[in-house]
């Protein structure tokens, strides 16, 4: 009864919409008129063309009814207009505010979805005028204008008369505007509104802009042409090429141009129908992959009676895609695909980033190991794809599809709207056309988060059929196991769910589109899908979410905020506006480019150079599919405790493409002691693509020995002791230095610790079960999961002392339970060297296995801001955490405290942990301070702030204001010490914990470690 009642609803509506002559802008069966046919992407070498960009006349509307009726007109003046520049946003223009959602339509909570129906409040509308001039020498030739990104639809008119209309933010719109220009002066005016219906299928996870983004240009094209070049080469050499042509053209001749430039194949095609197409082979070619890009040139010239008409050049590859064996196979080979997800987003601006803009990121993705992207989620502008054709960059090129914001359910998804039937094969189609010959592109993605349904198992199986060379993958199918995909490609399926997936007999590659969310201090267990991606043939990768943080530049009172900026995310511009905060903010990478530390776990884990073993029989596999190593030197050091003790240089390393070598470094470590290393650079001996020659692309460590003392080095001596009311007091002298402590009888702390009568401490070592908030702690809810843990101070039950035979003295704080359940005690021993060796003990007071896990588990304390130097054995350099780990490598490090925190996180959050430390000192800039150690290793940071200060703030470049500087004695270092620290967690950021292993479920613990004065 429901289902009838829904298609009464259904039918009752249709015939509602077709009685009512909807608008253009509101008819989804309209999306474009006299918008010329996609082709593919090709300029003449007889093209001329006027580039449109600069500075346009421009008014904006607040409502699409409030725009200038006429204003197109030859006669308007518009000398009293504003101007925009094209291409350009509104938003970051001054025309309204950028709106950041997730889920749901930028009108959400204001407008109930109603497709095809938009919202009037808030539609705004911006008209454009601007004059160009055409030279009377064009005369007879075809004049198109392209209009390369317009969001969210456009309308044409030159010279007052009307030219057509476009839908579809993400593909350019091109019109013959031969019968409506004339020689000299033309006055061209464009119409753009904010929202149409096609707005329902563009409701992707990004700043919602509106404006101009690629670019507007008039160009010519022959009386007799080519309309358009389709050219696909396989691994084998064949060549299928296809030329539709208009005019008068009756041949078509094509020829080969091979890497060196060099002729190696002509043939020739009569025109029949419009078309010309021929088949041709070269042999032994060399075949395009990511890692050898090796790119030929079809020339193709198009004749009439014999005469050059038209001609243009068009890049392609030899190269093979396929499925086979239930594995994705590059020119045979099962690839493994190392990706990420790319917004195309400048920080600057929005949806314009500029060639240079795109070739700084590919640049970054090399250096990174990064081999393949996702265009999420809509096709690129086609100078990125031919920049992966370049440089090498697999790609899975995306449909402009994306209907989020309705939901996936049955009768409401737009996936099976037979209205929207048409929009959706048709942006699919569009790309196709516009891609086709790009050898980069080895997966066509039908659309992201758009449901399922006949309208994508239609443009699936158009797909297949019009390109049968290239795979087809759409994660809805994958949602809603249909077979409207070739690639099983989920969304952040956990570690277990693939390892499940992939061990029941799967059907298809799992690859997954998505994975690893990348927000804020994240990318936690990235380690394991890898290692189990290594291990499973049929788990070949996936696309991290995401490339690059979307912050974007905004400018701030530097009295207010200590910065001349900030990295805004939603909710930045107005209080008015749906906002997602800042979950556009999970890149590999910051907005500005540089990396965030979980960028150096990417570099490692999608690393193509595996090394293990000894110095005397050191494997090297070589990961790659494709090329040797040939090209790689290896320098290598051996150091011990840090310091390094031999090194050597390996120039030639034998590897062919997923085979192994082993080499003999020569290197005798029989003499040394304590932790011995192996460190490995390998770099390129030849510049390769963007990287440099000299630049490494691999760094690794292999830990040969990692001895250490039995038990920690005091000196003997006598402590002098003194009990009051209130403290205890312990001091002694070491060397010329004297020593004191003051330990609290009342918080069980110790409040003070002097050297040569300067009392480092400005606030006291206390017991500490808190962190400030990751994104991904907040998306846990880990904030009130742990709450009791987050404010706990236990208070002291008992306070008590004993002399003991050494010379030294203990003493133990007992505290009452936490909660009832969990006892806690500390317990310092003071020596008379004035080391000073705590011990952290917490045990089950009746119910502990009750309590939720911990943020973590140590101490914490706080010295004089002039201790900002830091020098540490453990984990470096950059920040890393027990499940992130893999590519900070022990070693000794130096480093500044203000530059611990990483400001490049968006949203102040825990930062500047190191991992597996023997030692860490925090000194002054004399050499004067604190060392901590531990027998075992432990856990520690030292940041400028504490971390209830780090939640006080909304953005992390305000910290700058409160971070010390230099030598600057007010302020204080906070220093955390801890012996179990949570997992920052990686899976997803709105839910999902870190792996059990990396959890701290509350349970007896016991952190020890040693205190003592450091003097240089």
């Amino acid at each position: 009864m429901k289902k009838i009642f829904f298609l009464l609803i259904v039918s009752v509506t249709a015939v509602t919409l077709q009685a009512k002559k909807l608008e253009d802008w509101q008819d989804p069966a309209v999306f474009e008129r006299n918008r010329l046919p996609m082709r593919a992407s090709f300029t003449t070498d007889q093209q001329q063309t006027i580039d449109l960009g600069g500075m346009w006349k421009f008014h904006f509307s607040e409502t699409v009814e409030g725009r200038i009726k006429g204003f197109e007109t030859i006669t308007v003046n518009d000398a009293a207009w504003k101007e925009i520049p094209v291409p350009g946003m509104w938003e970051l223009n001054g025309y309204g505010d950028p709106v950041y959602v997730n889920v749901g339509y930028p009108w959400r909570g204001k407008f109930k979805n109603n497709p095809p129906f938009v919202p009037v409040e808030g539609n705004h509308a911006g008209q454009y005028r601007r004059v160009f001039d055409i030279d009377p020498s064009w005369a007879g030739k075809q004049i198109c204008l392209c209009i390369g990104s317009a969001t969210s639809c456009v309308r044409v008119w030159i010279n007052g008369k009307e030219v057509g209309y476009s839908e579809d933010s993400k593909l350019e719109a091109r019109f013959d505007i031969t019968r409506f220009v004339r020689p000299g002066l033309n006055v061209i005016a464009l119409e753009i509104f904010r929202w149409c219906d096609g707005s329902y299928l563009e409701d992707q996870d990004f700043w919602r802009l509106s404006g101009i983004a690629r670019g507007v240009w008039v160009y010519t094209r022959e009386a007799d042409r080519l309309e358009d070049v389709n050219v696909r080469a396989g691994m084998d050499g064949k060549i299928s090429a296809k030329a539709v042509v208009s005019g008068k053209i009756s041949a078509v001749d094509f020829e080969v141009i091979d890497t060196d430039g060099r002729s190696v194949k002509k043939f020739s095609a009569d025109v029949k129908k419009g078309v010309a197409e021929a088949q041709a082979a070269v042999s032994s070619p060399k075949l395009w992959s990511a890692e050898e890009p090796n790119l030929y040139t079809l020339k193709v010239s198009a004749k009439a009676g014999g005469v050059l008409r038209e001609s243009a050049s068009i890049d392609f590859g030899f190269r093979s895609v396929e499925i086979r064996n239930v594995q994705l196979l590059v020119n045979g080979k099962p690839v493994l695909i190392k990706g990420v997800n790319r917004h195309e987003l400048s920080p600057y601006g929005g949806y314009v980033v500029t060639e240079e803009e795109m070739i700084e990121d590919i640049r970054i993705m090399k250096r990174l190991n990064i081999n393949a992207v996702r265009t999420c989620h809509y096709p690129n502008n086609p100078i990125w794809l031919s920049l992966c054709d370049r440089y090498g960059l697999y790609v899975v090129d995306e449909g402009n599809i994306e209907s989020h914001g309705m939901g996936y359910k049955d009768g409401v998804t737009l996936a099976q709207n037979s209205r929207y039937r048409a929009a959706h094969l048709v942006r699919d189609q569009r790309m196709v056309y516009r891609d086709i010959n790009h050898p980069s592109v080895i997966i066509w993605s039908l659309g992201n988060e758009a449901g399922n349904g006949q309208n994508f198992v239609d443009c699936y199986d158009w797909l297949k059929a019009y390109d049968p060379t290239r795979a087809v993958q759409y994660e809805g199918a994958t949602r809603t196991k249909e077979n409207n995909t070739d690639i099983c490609c989920p969304m952040y399926r956990s570690i277990n769910k693939c390892r499940d997936y992939l061990n029941n007999n799967p059907s298809r590659p799992l690859i997954q589109c998505e994975y690893a969310h990348a927000m804020g201090n994240s990318m936690g267990n990235f380690k394991e899908y890898w290692d189990l991606i290594r291990q499973q043939p049929n788990y070949q990768g996936g696309f991290i979410w995401d490339f690059a943080d979307q912050a974007l530049y905004k400018s701030s009172d530097p009295f207010k905020t200590g910065t001349d900026h900030i990295w805004a995310y939603g909710g930045d511009y107005n209080d008015s506006d749906p906002s997602d905060g800042s979950f556009n903010c999970n890149g590999v990478i910051a907005s500005d480019r540089s990396w965030h530390p979980h960028a150096w776990e990417v570099r490692y884990q999608y690393r193509s150079i595996l090394s293990s073993g000894t110095p005397s029989a050191l494997r090297i596999f070589n990961e790659n599919f494709f090329t040797d190593l040939s090209n790689v030197r290896l320098f290598w050091t051996i150091e011990e405790d840090g310091v390094k003790r031999l090194s050597g240089v390996v120039e030639e390393i034998d590897a062919d493409p997923q085979t192994a070598t082993t080499i003999d470094l020569g290197a005798d470590i029989s003499g040394l002691k304590g932790c011995v290393t192996l460190n490995l650079h390998y770099s390129l001996k030849r510049a390769y693509g963007l990287l440099e020659a000299g630049e490494e692309i691999v760094v690794d460590q292999i830990v040969l020995q990692d001895e250490r003392p039995a038990e920690m080095d005091y000196e003997g001596g006598t402590v002098v002791f003194s009990a009051g009311r209130d403290v205890v007091v312990l001091s002694g002298e070491v060397g010329r230095h004297i020593w004191r402590v003051i330990l609290d009888r009342r918080s069980g702390a110790m409040t003070s610790y002097s050297l040569d009568r300067v009392n480092l401490l400005t606030s006291p070592l206390v017991p500490l079960f808190a962190r400030a908030s990751t994104e991904n702690d907040l998306g846990a809810d880990f904030a009130s999961k742990m709450t009791l843990w987050r404010h706990a101070e236990p208070k002291v039950k008992d306070f008590s002392w004993s002399a003991l035979d050494d010379g030294s003295y203990d003493v133990t704080a007992v505290f009452e339970p936490i909660d009832s359940k969990a006892s806690l005690e500390i317990r310092y021993r003071v020596y008379s060297d004035g080391a000073v060796y705590i011990s952290e003990s917490m045990d089950d007071a009746g119910g502990l296995e009750s309590m939720s896990p911990l943020p973590r588990f140590g101490m914490c304390l706080a010295l004089g801001g002039e201790y900002s130097n830091l020098d540490y054995f453990g984990r470096g350099p950059f920040e890393n955490y027990p499940d992130r780990r893999s590519a900070a490598f022990l070693g000794r490090y130096t480093s500044r405290v203000e530059n611990e925190y990483n400001y490049e996180y968006v949203r102040p959050q825990e930062s500047g942990l190191h991992c597996d430390l023997r030692y860490f000192r925090v000194l002054n800039d004399r050499g004067t301070g604190l060392e901590f150690s531990s027998r075992k290793e432990f856990n520690a940071s030292a940041l400028p702030f504490s971390w209830k200060d780090l939640e006080s703030y909304t953005h992390s470049l305000e910290l700058r204001k409160a971070a010390h500087e230099n030598n600057r004695a007010e302020g204080s270092t906070w220093v955390v010490l801890s012996g179990y620290d949570m997992g920052v967690g990686g899976t997803n950021s709105w839910g999902r914990t870190p792996l059990p292993e990396y959890m701290l479920p509350a349970e007896p613990r016991n952190f020890s470690f040693s205190l003592r004065p450091y003097v240089k």
